[in-house]
């Protein structure tokens, strides 16, 4: 479970390098730009000490990434301006786990004790109490319906991409590739980030050739932009992806994914720290519930 810890870690620490990232270059420069230098960076390592793109596994990462990094991402930015960032994170984080849990019980076999599965809807439970808007805390976008199919969009694309993943292990596995697990993730995260990186490339291009390209896309870059992709893509594609492939090789993605889920909750002390954000009463009550979760969840494996 230590690497679904890290990985929680990393994607807390790279909501606010992505947020910062976001308004010095504009969204789309700052996705593709992050994107760009994990390819590079993860590229470096895995056609060294890694498996490069000579895996019996190659194609169910591929695809992992088109779904999980193409169109799962394409739901959430959909989302954001129609539902608000904590609705959309709530959908995208609540209801990836329990998708991925069952198509994996499904297509895969996997099944997961009473125990687990309580103490997953704990982790979540606990997300949702503490990042679902109030009265004292409304989104700050008038919610759409569509919005909703949006959100729902973008948790299948993080659920099944995480299953997906987790077939691509079970191809790995019986090819006898998987000797060292840390590898294997950055590996397969080089994999998946490779697919994503082309899939945002193109649609970029066929946005901007049906001038369809959001507003601050064409943004100029402000300063210290470039140090912030770099910062968005080490934290969030270059390690915290590693380690959540690394995650998927060893444990089920129904497992896996409410530990990510904390991420969000994570970030609050990050965004205390660096921005000064001082979170809620109900926002350190719904940590205090994910975290309990987290441990006894570790400690029932």
């Amino acid at each position: 479970m230590l690497p679904a810890f890290l990985a929680a870690f990393f994607f807390a620490l790279n909501a606010t390098c992505a947020s910062y990232s976001v308004r010095a270059n504009g969204q789309v420069r700052a996705n593709l730009g992050r994107l760009a230098v994990a390819v590079i960076i993860l590229g470096v390592f895995a056609h060294t000490v890694g498996g490069g793109l000579g895996s019996a596994s190659l194609g169910w990462f591929l695809l992992s990434g088109v779904i999980g990094m193409g169109l799962g991402d394409i739901g959430v930015y959909a989302a954001l301006p129609l539902l608000g960032s904590r609705i959309t994170v709530l959908m995208t984080q609540c209801l990836a786990a329990p998708l991925a849990a069952l198509g994996e019980w499904l297509w895969l076999g996997t099944t997961l004790t009473a125990t687990q599965l309580s103490l997953g809807l704990l982790i979540l439970t606990g997300v949702a109490v503490a990042i679902t808007p109030g009265k004292s805390s409304p989104p700050r976008v008038r919610v759409r319906p569509i919005g909703f199919l949006f959100g729902f969009v973008a948790a299948c694309g993080q659920g099944f991409g995480a299953l997906v993943s987790r077939k691509g292990v079970t191809v790995a596995n019986a090819a006898g590739e998987i000797t060292q697990q840390a590898a294997f993730g950055i590996t397969a995260a080089y994999q998946r980030i490779l697919a994503g990186l082309v899939f945002s490339a193109a649609l970029f291009l066929v946005l901007r050739s049906l001038n369809r390209m959001p507003r601050d896309a064409t943004a100029p870059t402000r300063r210290h932009g470039v140090r912030w992709i770099l910062a968005a893509g080490f934290a969030g594609p270059v390690i915290g992806v590693g380690c959540y492939q690394w995650a998927l090789a060893t444990t089920p993605s129904g497992l896996v994914l409410p530990i990510a889920a904390t991420a969000p909750l994570l970030s609050i002390p990050i965004a205390f720290w660096l921005e000064g954000d001082r979170p809620t009463r109900r926002a350190i009550v719904g940590g205090v519930l994910a975290v309990a979760g987290s441990i006894a969840l570790t400690a029932a494996r």
